[in-house]
């Protein structure tokens, strides 16, 4: 079964890196909204189990936008190896999943530009 939309999850060490992260997706028309919140992670790294205060962003968009989000947070992320996962959304209301269309459809993104000839 082929889901079209998803919600992408990603953890930051920092409020400011996820804030920034999250607007250039949703500025670049990759997602049509990502949400921060604060979580407290532990996890095992290089043999040491760790606590740490995290930033969890969720992300939405279109499942075949996930290799552009993931190359763009990795890009700007400070983690040797960030969490990036995928998780489809099976269902969702249909005009919530319109609006996650319309935000991430780059086609609109030529509407306003002068033709040139």
């Amino acid at each position: 079964m082929s889901h079209e939309y998803s919600i992408i999850i990603a953890t930051f060490p920092e409020r400011e890196i996820a804030r920034k992260i999250a607007k250039l997706l949703v500025e670049q028309r990759l997602a049509a909204c990502a949400q921060l919140l604060p979580i407290e992670s532990i996890y095992k790294w290089n043999g040491e189990i760790c606590e740490e205060g995290e930033v969890m962003l969720f992300i939405k968009s279109k499942t075949d936008l996930f290799a552009e989000i993931s190359a763009a947070i990795k890009t700007h992320h400070p983690y040797e190896v960030p969490e990036i996962i995928q998780i489809p959304i099976s269902t969702g209301l249909p005009d919530y999943l319109r609006w996650i269309n319309d935000c991430t459809n780059k086609a609109e993104l030529d509407v306003n530009l002068p033709v040139f000839k």
